[in-house]
């Protein structure tokens, strides 16, 4: 349908009226018009945006305010007058009983307050409006027919009035009902809207599968679900396991072909209907808002909270609660007048690889780290994204020059999902790996089995910082008010090429330094000695040893009298310990092997640091004769006669050990308020006791019966 150099031209006219809107002007709107229909179809035929929601919302709006302002401009094919279209040519095309419309996208509370001007306008209405707020999920639209109680037809959205026919993958989702006691209402016929997703768990468990498979990673699981909707065989449809989210009943006759969605007066009542016929609804993230304030609240505590729901979601649709005053309201060709989309800030932009570095870590590993070009991501602006390694850059064919999809995945970690070789140009050039270290020019290495290359240089510059970096880090010796800058500094100087020279500081010398006051100096130097009663496992993990993590640290010191013991440890000896497996407990052998790190830990002695395991660091045995002895417990959700750790701590004191994740090694769940996807996947696994935390209470009190 379009060419390479059609889309190229699209997206790149696109990048010019989103940096400049203001000069699009009227003469532009059928270039305009060309390259959303292009977005729409990348989006919902094609399943592989080039642009994001947020850019996509914007040239939309650009469009809306040149046709407000030059109505006689409309055309009857402009996307202003109708929804974007996921229609096929691999599937019969079947009509809605009623259009499936978009809707209008709010980002923040003025937008909200605006839309409640709007409403109390188009129904005149004077009272507090009330207002139903439901999440928005990130997957795929479809409608259902059922007809006599059975589902007869479910479809994809398509143009809005028409859509696929994908009745039989439809069927094969265990969250749709086959059949529904809609008679019981005297509903005859129905159509209902839903979305079609996947949860995040699944979904990273598909791409770990593809992965291994050699296909190509699915970008989101909105992607993922699409996909799964139009698989041309159920059964493959089937193993997408797709759960569809019922938010609107739209159509209903009676036997006799009489309207009978006035049988509802408000939408909550016809949402609380359709859950207690059957259907999937989201009860624990809707809620019914006496007035505009309660949804703004709402709404901004659903995006704090976004990542803790087991789906994707971008938003909150607002809707209009009493039906009546919907039907005032009424629809324009593109969106209902009674329902807003709040959106959630992007998690996805697009922006461009302006250069690669190349980063030495504390052991070596050679880490790419992209050089974008700056945009706003989930209210943060993200500059540098980690490329992993090698075989990352590889399997995406990232280039210097594309342009990427990057997403703050967890609204934490910048992550690049793919990249868009539609853009390139001529002065697109690949990413060349070094063959020496950035810092001190020794030969890199690749270790059998590993993905990343690594400086074998222990003494190289730049891992000898970044050692000393990790040591004074928070979960290592906690050293306040010593960072990277003053790290860095102190190296140039001279003053620090090991951990033991940190607390052989030149004080006086550091207070006639520029950003170094009295006060500084005096809390840095506290901060030091303070560290030198550290317990034993925050020294071992800040020694840096390869694959030794904050766990396997505190479990290694619990077996231990004093550090240096471990010079005499043996592979069988390490392994013995629960979770210390044998790359592990080789790289702990290796380094106290080492006579010059035996040499480092006897200095950091001399000079006060600890080195002995004491007795209140040492782990307390579980007791072996509790009500909970040889089980595993995890806490999710709210608790409300107890915080998380005094929950921990009494559960440890009846015999359980606290786990921090879900899986087939956790035999308690203890589900608090709003319990999310935790609950969820101890539930699918089938071997999880799930208690209540009352239950909870009961049980290690010893009054729970049986």
């Amino acid at each position: 349908m379009y060419d390479a150099s059609t889309q190229k031209e699209f997206i790149q006219r696109g990048k010019v009226f989103l940096q400049h809107p203001e000069k699009v002007s009227s003469d532009q709107l059928p270039i305009l018009r060309k390259l959303l229909r292009f977005h729409e179809w990348k989006y919902y035929v094609k399943d592989n945006p080039v642009i994001s929601d947020f850019e996509y919302d914007m040239l939309f709006k650009i469009l809306e305010r040149i046709e407000a302002a030059h109505p006689d401009l409309i055309t009857p094919d402009s996307p202003t007058q109708r929804v974007g279209s996921d229609l096929s040519s691999d599937f019969p095309t079947v009509s809605h009983l009623s259009p499936m419309l978009s809707l209008e996208n709010s980002y923040n509370a003025d937008d909200l307050k605006d839309f409640e001007k709007q409403v109390r306008k188009l129904t005149g209405e004077e009272n507090p409006i009330t207002y139903v707020v439901e999440p928005k999920f990130d997957g795929s639209s479809v409608a259902l027919i059922y007809e006599n109680n059975y589902l007869v037809r479910g479809a994809t959205r398509g143009n809005g009035l028409q859509g696929d026919d994908i009745t039989p993958n439809i069927k094969t989702m265990p969250t749709v009902p086959l059949s529904a006691d809609f008679s019981a209402r005297g509903i005859h016929k129905v159509e209902l809207r839903g979305e079609a997703l996947i949860r995040k768990d699944y979904f990273e468990a598909i791409n770990e599968q593809r992965a291994k498979e050699e296909l190509p990673l699915f970008a989101n699981p909105r992607n993922a679900a699409a996909g799964g909707l139009r698989m041309k065989d159920p059964k493959e449809a089937a193993q997408r396991k797709l759960d569809t989210f019922i938010y609107q009943l739209t159509y209903a006759e009676d036997a006799e072909g009489r309207d009978a969605t006035q049988k509802f007066s408000t939408h909550s009542e016809m949402l609380q209907y359709l859950s207690e016929i059957g259907f999937l609804i989201p009860n624990d993230l809707i809620k019914v808002c006496k007035n505009i304030s309660e949804v703004i609240d709402f709404c901004q505590e659903a995006e704090r909270n976004r990542e803790q729901y087991p789906y994707e979601i971008d938003g909150m649709v607002v809707k209009v609660n009493r039906l009546d005053l919907q039907q005032k309201c009424g629809l324009t060709a593109h969106h209902p007048r009674w329902a807003i989309a709040y959106k959630f800030k992007a998690k996805q932009e697009t922006s461009i690889l302006e250069d690669v570095v190349f980063q030495v870590g504390k052991v070596g590993a050679i880490t790419p780290v992209a050089k974008i070009k700056p945009i706003e991501l989930a209210g943060v602006t993200v500059s540098s994204v980690s490329l992993h390694n090698e075989e990352f850059i590889r399997s995406k064919d990232i280039r210097i020059g594309d342009h990427l999809v990057v997403e703050r995945a967890g609204d934490v970690i910048p992550y690049i999902v793919k990249s868009l070789p539609e853009l390139r140009d001529n002065s697109v050039r690949p990413i060349v790996f070094p063959e020496l270290c950035p810092s001190c020019q020794t030969p890199l290495v690749k270790e059998e089995d590993m993905a990343a290359w690594r400086c074998p240089n222990y003494h190289c510059p730049e891992q000898v910082i970044q050692r000393m970096i990790h040591f004074v880090s928070k979960n290592a010796m906690n050293i306040d008010g010593m960072g990277e800058s003053q790290i860095r500094k102190f190296h140039d100087l001279g003053w620090l090429n090991n951990f033991d020279d940190i607390y052989r500081l030149p004080f006086d010398e550091i207070q006639k330094l520029d950003g170094f006051g009295q006060r500084s100096v005096e809390n840095l130097k506290k901060a030091i000695e303070m560290s030198k009663n550290n317990p034993i496992h925050r020294l071992l993990y800040g020694l840096s040893i390869h694959h030794l993590g904050r766990k396997a640290s505190k479990l290694i010191a619990g077996q231990i009298k004093h550090l240096l013991d471990l010079k005499d440890w043996e592979m069988e000896r390490l392994t013995a310990i629960n979770e210390i497996g044998p790359i592990l407990a080789g790289n702990i052998i290796a380094f106290f092997k080492i006579p010059e790190n035996v040499s480092l830990l006897q200095s950091l002695e001399a000079l006060g640091v600890n080195l002995n395991q004491k007795e209140e660091d040492r782990p307390k045995a579980l007791p072996t004769d509790g009500p909970l002895s040889g089980k595993t417990i995890l806490f999710t959700g709210k608790l409300v006669q107890m915080n998380r750790k005094e929950a921990q701590d009494l559960a440890e004191k009846a015999g359980a050990k606290n786990i921090s994740a879900v899986s087939k090694n956790l035999n308690i769940l203890v589900a608090g308020e709003k319990a999310g996807s935790k609950l969820k996947k101890a539930k699918a696994l089938g071997t999880v006791d799930i208690l209540s935390e009352q239950e909870f209470l009961d049980l290690v009190n010893g009054m729970a019966n049986g």
